[in-house]
């Protein structure tokens, strides 16, 4: 409680002394050029792809663990909330916003150190700030049998923000968590806790063995504010003699029912190793685009019409389902006949990619020039060759243009280079229930959320991906143009009306955004009031993180190194 006080009194008396003897230490500790306070260094830590920014205190960017236990001491004697991130690109869920205003944002992007890399056994060791392109380049240097696996963020984002986050990839490692051994975490005490095995010195299989002895404490410090992860040990995937790609599309939408119910027996008996996603029409759409303003003038969602062209144009249909294959060239034959089989009698059009095709659909598509035909294939060839870049282990920013869709201004020049969707003032918002793989739950969480879309006049982007044997993670995204403030309104509550919606219809999020916290405790939970007991434990001065306080409510509820 100390912490959120002394923070709601600074927000309510600045004391201009204070704050300059509070960046002349912090300066002491990391470098005058690494604590900074002016408003263009704040700048990016106030932009967000959510309707809502905080102002933090100031900046401050360690290069080391023992500046980050410096600064956890500092912020103890100084009662300085810390906000830890990654690299700040949590896209849509508060991206490099921290939860309240005054906050210390504590960037560890610094600290992008790729510790060790076992090349025969297949793990890295990393720090909070390597990105996946960083470390897929530094595979390919060394010329490494190995591949990580790779999400549609972005190169630039954090390896071990999006895993503490629990996000997912594409590959067989796709669910990143289950392929992490060992972690260093500073506490709020500024002691160094290492997870596992990593706590003996003599251990050798630290970062091979994720549980060690006795209480498993990782799973803590993922979603949570209980300390600063500093290093992780994570797994590489196998380099694969053969990928394939495959491509299902169902041009009405009930067809998605029977796939998915088709596909999960081959999920569950490991025929798909990797992880599939599921996307309807517009999640491909927006991928090369943004809205067509000139065909639907002052409107915020696709007339049919106009929705129907661009869908034929881009030549899908209501759904697309995605994956790949991996292994032997014999095994990738044996998957495609599976497949095939499986969806023998189902309504699915499927297609197997591979670089040969690609190729020889790159070379046909030059030969078309300009044409509708030679467009349509050029656009697919592109699509192809981006997924096999990601299923490699080899991050793009491709994906990231769906965040672009409600933007005023055209793609950026150079995109997918360096695309920065908060910076890029672009609005998105992200809701993301799980729900048990069957195609009958697609179809009814589809039907409870379209019409809240509908009503607040947003078109309804959405993937279904089997993140694990048994459960599909949903992504629904409200898209909407941050320059409206009538439009900003309506997507707050577009996503309120859709948050509650799936959270009374028991599919919960896996993952929440800032402004999400304290919906997820309706008060008297008893996991709740552990998580807190947990926290006033670990933390008892609320340091790392503090959220708003609300009596009854989970205090801080967000992951140490988000983003």
């Amino acid at each position: 409680m100390r912490i959120i006080e002394e923070q709601k009194f600074r927000q309510e008396h600045p004391d201009a002394g204070w704050k300059r003897g509070v960046l002349t230490a912090l300066r002491i500790v990391v470098g005058a050029e690494h604590a900074v306070d002016d408003p263009g260094a704040l700048r990016r830590y106030t932009c967000s792809t959510a309707a809502r920014s905080t102002l933090p205190l100031a900046v401050v960017r360690p290069g080391s663990q023992a500046e980050v236990v410096a600064l956890v001491r500092l912020a103890g004697e100084r009662a300085l909330p810390l906000y830890p991130l990654s690299t700040g690109r949590n896209w849509g869920y508060g991206d490099a916003c921290a939860v309240g205003d005054a906050q210390l944002i504590v960037d560890l992007g610094r600290m992008n150190r790729i510790v060790d890399v076992d090349a025969e056994l297949g793990y890295a060791v990393i720090e909070p700030g390597v990105t996946q392109q960083q470390l897929s380049d530094y595979l390919h240097s060394e010329k490494l049998n190995w591949w990580i696996d790779c999400t549609g963020a972005g190169p630039d984002t954090s390896f071990m923000g999006n895993i503490l986050e629990r996000g997912f990839g594409h590959s067989p490692y796709g669910n990143r968590l289950q392929h992490v051994s060992g972690m260093q975490i500073v506490l709020a005490s500024g002691e160094v806790l290492a997870t596992g095995f990593g706590h003996y010195p003599q251990a050798r299989a630290t970062h091979l063995f994720p549980y060690g002895v006795g209480p498993f404490l990782d799973g803590m410090f993922t979603q949570s504010n209980f300390g600063i992860v500093t290093r992780i040990g994570i797994w590489l995937q196998p380099a694969a003699d053969c990928v394939n790609h495959f491509l299902c599309t169902m041009s009405d939408h009930e067809d998605i029912g029977p796939v998915v119910d088709a596909l999960r027996p081959l999920r569950m008996n490991g025929t798909l190793r990797s992880i599939v996603h599921i996307g309807n029409d517009l999640r491909v759409i927006s991928g090369g685009r943004v809205f067509p303003r000139s065909l639907a003038p002052d409107q915020s969602c696709l007339p049919p019409a106009v929705r129907g062209n661009l869908r034929e144009a881009a030549a899908v249909g209501a759904w697309t389902v995605s994956g790949a294959l991996y292994g032997s060239a014999a095994q990738v034959a044996a998957a495609r006949a599976a497949i095939k089989a499986a969806l023998r009698g189902t309504r699915a059009r499927t297609a197997f990619l591979s670089e040969r095709k690609l190729r020889w659909g790159a070379a046909m598509a030059r030969v078309l020039g300009s044409t509708r035909a030679g467009l349509r294939l050029r656009a697919q060839v592109g699509l192809g060759e981006a997924l096999f870049a990601m299923n490699r282990g080899k991050p793009n920013g491709r994906f990231l243009a769906g965040a672009y869709w409600r933007r005023r201004e055209a793609l950026p020049a150079g995109f997918p280079h360096k695309a920065d969707p908060a910076r890029d003032n672009c609005g998105m918002l992200w809701i993301s229930p799980v729900l048990p793989m069957r195609g009958k739950e697609v179809l009814d969480l589809h039907a409870l959320v379209e019409p809240l879309f509908a009503a607040h006049g947003f078109d309804l982007f959405v993937t279904f991906s089997m993140i694990n044997e048994r459960a599909l993670g949903a992504v629904l995204t409200i898209a909407y143009d941050k320059e409206d403030a009538a439009e900003v309104a309506r997507a707050r509550e577009c996503y309120r009306a859709v948050f509650d919606s799936v959270m009374e219809a028991g599919y919960i999020p896996y993952r929440v955004g800032n402004q999400s916290m304290a919906a997820l405790d309706p008060g008297g939970d008893v996991y709740w009031n552990t998580v807190a007991r947990i926290k006033a434990a670990l933390d008892p001065e609320g340091l790392i993180a503090p959220g708003r306080y609300e009596p009854g409510r989970a205090k801080g509820l967000v992951a140490g190194g988000a983003g």
